[in-house]
């Protein structure tokens, strides 16, 4: 019977790498119930799913696929973070903030996003990718910069000139007291 239940639950953890386009492996280590339902919900936000897996048979659904990590990756208690590439990549700004991070209890150990495996130095430079909303503002400020450099040279032009002219007839205009003054002198 329990080689039975392995066998589902390996063939559970094949499905759900299949389902996802970013998953995170994360080593939790003392995580308490608490800390780990915040955890949870800090992630759902973004579209995440945490769950705790069993090391072997997660290790052996992932080498059925074809990723083979490294032999520390999958000791201790871990789980694993999943779901589409956003939601990976708002999982890796979460699992890698501060006040995570200052707790000592979650490190991350290995990825798998977009189909590429991932060493754990990847999985937290993950973190820094900015999201869809970022790079569509980025890209809008990328687009919109040769515009407006050619419209404020378009207007350069006839600006200086009119700021030229204002100067000459400043210049050369006598002030109102100062003729008056001459007026009455003469």
């Amino acid at each position: 019977m329990p080689n039975l239940v392995n066998q589902l639950v390996a063939d559970e953890y094949s499905r759900l790498v299949h389902r996802a386009e970013g998953l995170l492996i994360v080593s939790a280590v003392g995580l308490t119930v608490r800390e780990s339902e915040a955890l949870r919900i800090r992630l759902g936000e973004g579209g995440a799913r945490l769950r705790m897996v069993r090391n072997s048979l997660a290790r052996r659904a992932l080498a059925d696929l074809g990723f083979e990590f490294p032999a520390g990756t999958f000791t201790g208690n871990i789980c694993v973070a999943f779901g589409s590439t956003e939601a990976s990549i708002h999982a890796a700004k979460v699992l890698t903030s501060p006040e995570v991070r200052k707790a000592g209890k979650i490190a991350l150990r290995g990825a798998l996003f977009d189909g590429s495996q991932l060493s754990a130095a990847d999985a937290e430079a993950l973190a820094g990718v900015p999201d869809k909303a970022t790079l569509r503002a980025q890209l809008l400020g990328v687009l919109q910069g040769p515009a407006r450099g050619l419209v404020s040279l378009i207007d350069a032009l006839p600006s200086g000139v009119a700021r030229v002219l204002k100067a000459r007839v400043d210049a050369h205009s006598v002030p109102a007291e100062g003729a008056a003054a001459a007026t009455q002198a003469s």
